[in-house]
C-alpha cells in the first residue's frame, strides 16, 4: 500500500509531520480529516513526480466550461450562507475539509453547491481552506480569507468563523436598515410625482378649455399653471431624455476614481448625508479592525485591510495617511486625530483603549454605539424626507386648488359685470 508523508496541525494547533499508509492520496486526506487535522501538505513518499504531486486527471472541456460558468454566477450573496453552514458543521466536531465535502453533497441550492464543490475539489488536492476560498475573490473578500488563514494557523477556526458571521450579519443589518429607510421616501416621491403629473397633463388642459370657452380673464396663478402644463406637454419628453442622459453621464463619471473622490467630498458637506457618511466610516472602521485584531491579524495588515472596507474615498485617503503614521510608530488615535475626519469622542475612546491595552474592546464599544447612532440617523432621515415630500405635495395641491377657485370666481365676476 502506498505511503504518504504529510504536514498538518492537530486540534491543539500543534504542527505534526509524519506519514501514513492509504490506498490513494484522497483516502489519506480523508483519514487526516477524520482525525481533525488541518492538512498543509500531503505527498506520496516513493512515487514518480507526477503521482507525488497528487494531481487529478485533467478535467474534460465540458467540466471546465461548467466550472467557469458556475464561477461567473457566484457572488457576495453566497459568502454568508457558506460560512454559516461551515460553522454549523465545524462546531459539531467535523474538520473543515470534511465539513466542506459534506456540504458539497448535501446542499440543494445550485450556486452554493457549486461553490462548495469547487472548494472541496481544491481541498481534496491538498489546498488549505483559506487558499481554496481565495480562488473565489468574487465571493470572499481578501480580509475574510486572511481571517480564515489566521484561524487555521492558530487552531481557532470555529471561533474565527463565529466572529466573521457576527460581523457580516451586522453589516447586512445596516444595509437592510438603509434600504428600508429609503423605501418609504421613494414611494412618497413616486406618488407625489404621479399626483403632479395628473394635475398638469390631465386636469389642467380640461380646465384651460373650460375657462377659454367662457372667455373670462384668468388670474396669474391659473395662467402660470396652464403655461407650465403646455410647456411640459410640448417639451416634457425632451426634458426626460435630457435628465436620463445627465443621470447616466453623472453615474459613469462617479464610477471613475476622480469622480468618486469628488462626489464623496460633496456628500460630506451636505446637512444630513455628511454626518451619516462619517458614522458609516466610523462603524466600518471599528467593526472591521476589531474583528481582524481579535483573530490574530497583525496591526499593519489589519490596518491595510480595514482601509479597503471604508467606502468614502476622502476618509479612505485620510485613513491611508494615518496608517502610514502608525507604522512609523505613532499611536492610532493620534494619527486619526491629524486627519480631522473622525469625531473627538471616538478618538478619546480609542486613546483610552490604547493606554489600557484594550484596543479591541474599545473598538467594539465604538461599533456598538455607532450602530445605534446610524439606526437613529436613518429613522430621522426617513421622517425628514417623507415630511418634505408631503409638504411639497400639499403646497402644490393647495396652489392648484387656489388657482382653480380663483379662476372660477374671476370668470363669474366678469359675467356679472357683463
Amino acid at each position: 500500500m502506498p505511503r504518504f508523508a504529510y504536514t498538518a496541525r492537530d486540534r491543539s494547533g500543534n504542527t505534526v509531520t509524519a506519514d501514513l499508509e492509504a490506498p490513494t492520496r484522497k483516502d489519506a486526506l480523508r483519514v487526516l480529516g477524520a482525525r481533525g487535522m488541518q492538512v498543509a501538505a500531503v505527498n506520496e513518499v516513493s512515487a514518480a513526480q507526477g503521482k507525488a504531486s497528487g494531481r487529478k486527471p485533467a478535467a474534460s472541456a465540458a467540466e471546465r466550461t461548467a466550472r467557469r460558468l458556475d464561477a461567473r454566477e457566484l457572488g457576495r450573496a453566497e459568502c454568508l450562507p457558506f460560512l454559516e453552514a461551515l460553522h454549523d458543521l465545524a462546531t459539531s466536531g467535523l474538520s473543515a475539509g470534511e465539513a466542506v465535502r459534506l456540504l458539497s453533497i448535501r446542499i440543494k441550492e445550485p450556486r452554493l453547491r457549486a461553490l462548495c464543490s469547487g472548494i472541496w475539489e481544491q481541498i481534496s488536492e491538498g489546498a488549505a481552506l483559506s487558499r481554496a476560498m481565495a480562488s473565489y475573490p468574487q465571493v470572499f473578500d481578501p480580509s475574510i480569507t486572511n481571517l480564515i488563514q489566521a484561524g487555521e494557523a492558530t487552531g481557532s477556526l470555529t471561533d474565527t468563523l463565529a466572529r466573521l458571521i457576527a460581523h457580516l450579519n451586522e453589516q447586512r443589518e445596516i444595509r437592510r436598515q438603509l434600504l428600508t429607510a429609503m423605501a418609504y421616501p421613494t414611494f412618497m416621491v413616486v406618488v407625489a410625482g404621479g399626483v403632479i403629473l395628473f394635475f398638469l397633463f390631465f386636469l389642467m388642459p380640461r380646465l384651460q378649455m373650460l375657462l377659454t370657452s367662457m372667455h373670462g380673464k384668468m388670474p396669474a396663478s391659473t395662467s402660470l399653471l396652464i403655461g407650465a402644463s403646455e410647456f411640459l406637454l410640448r417639451y416634457g419628453l425632451l426634458i426626460v431624455i435630457a435628465a436620463v442622459f445627465a443621470a447616466v453621464s453623472f453615474w459613469r463619471w462617479r464610477a471613475t476614481e476622480a469622480g468618486r473622490a469628488a462626489t464623496d467630498a460633496w456628500m460630506l458637506r451636505l446637512p444630513l448625508i455628511g454626518p451619516f457618511a462619517v458614522s458609516r466610516t466610523v462603524l466600518s472602521f471599528s467593526q472591521t479592525l476589531s474583528v481582524l485584531l481579535e483573530n490574530g491579524i497583525t496591526a499593519a495588515e489589519a490596518l491595510r485591510m480595514t482601509e479597503k472596507q471604508i467606502d468614502n474615498r476622502v476618509h479612505r485617503a485620510a485613513f491611508n495617511v494615518a496608517t502610514a503614521r502608525v507604522l512609523e510608530g505613532e499611536s492610532l488615535s493620534a494619527a486619526l486625530a491629524r486627519t480631522g475626519c473622525f469625531p473627538d469622542l471616538v478618538l478619546d475612546r480609542l486613546a483610552v483603549g490604547e493606554n489600557t491595552g484594550n484596543v479591541v474592546p474599545s473598538l467594539k464599544q465604538i461599533a456598538h454605539a455607532y450602530q445605534k447612532l446610524i439606526s437613529n440617523q436613518l429613522s430621522m432621515f426617513t421622517k425628514v424626507i417623507a415630511s418634505a415630500v408631503l409638504m411639497g405635495v400639499f403646497v402644490f395641491v393647495g396652489f392648484i386648488a387656489y388657482s382653480i377657485v380663483s379662476a372660477v370666481f374671476q370668470v363669474s365676476a366678469s359675467f356679472r359685470m357683463g
